[in-house]
């Protein structure tokens, strides 16, 4: 589905992202792990057409799309939930939704959306007149989520999800990864935290310094010393 093939970017005259090649199926849940300043972001801001890549190809369902605009990558199927969710804090619950549905293919399928979505997050259904700037953490970041799925994407990106909440929060944040994995979504997901990340993976990418430094599935990654060390506490 998303393909990645000698991927480098830059910010001004830095190099923030070296040779990156990076695979994933249709259905396949990828997590890129590492600590801050690894270029994880940088990756999602690529992939999203908000950085145009200095080198490399980008491939999404077997179309070239590093040269596309953001609203075009939405369009055929590639959303992400962005660190800190990033609502519109004084529009309510609904109009966060509405505003996920703003392509041409997913306003025809609103109401659809809209029921499903109602369906899968019953809290928001029965908040929908609520402020989102009024919302706790964590129900601020499910409905990050939920405005994504609006769109109607194939491939959900999930930028650091567990970002500056609570540990309780951040567990029911990942069985909602979970259910959405579960629905037959592919993702990609770029997370801080390894364990949890780990837990949800296909295969994983561990990236420091703007490169990738190991790949595997969730097994390999599990037993890396290496990583077992430094990023599961074992």
């Amino acid at each position: 589905m998303l393909k990645i093939e000698g991927m480098g970017a830059n910010y001004g005259a830095f190099k923030v992202l070296h040779d990156i090649s990076l695979d994933v199926a249709d259905g396949e849940t990828v997590v890129t792990v590492g600590p801050n300043g690894a270029g994880k972001t940088t990756l999602l801001r690529v992939i999203s057409g908000l950085l145009k890549p200095t080198s490399g190809a980008i491939y999404f369902d077997n179309q070239r799309v590093d040269g596309k605009e953001p609203y075009e990558i939405v369009d055929i199927g590639i959303s992400v939930v962005p660190e800190g969710g990033r609502l519109f804090p004084r529009l309510t619950v609904y109009d966060n939704l509405k505003a996920g549905s703003y392509t041409k293919r997913s306003r025809r399928e609103f109401k659809q959306s809209l029921d499903e979505i109602f369906s899968s997050f019953p809290i928001l259904k029965a908040r929908q007149s609520q402020i989102a700037g009024s919302l706790s953490g964590g129900e601020r970041q499910m409905l990050a989520i939920a405005r994504t799925l609006m769109s109607r994407p194939k491939l959900v990106m999930f930028d650091e999800v567990s970002s500056g909440l609570a540990p309780k929060v951040v567990t029911n944040l990942f069985e909602l990864v979970k259910r959405i994995k579960s629905q037959g979504y592919s993702i990609l997901m770029v997370e801080q935290n390894v364990r949890k990340a780990i837990e949800l993976a296909d295969h994983a990418y561990l990236m420091g310094s703007g490169r990738l430094q190991f790949h595997g599935n969730k097994e390999d990654f599990i037993q890396s010393p290496h990583i077992k060390k430094a990023y599961l506490g074992i």
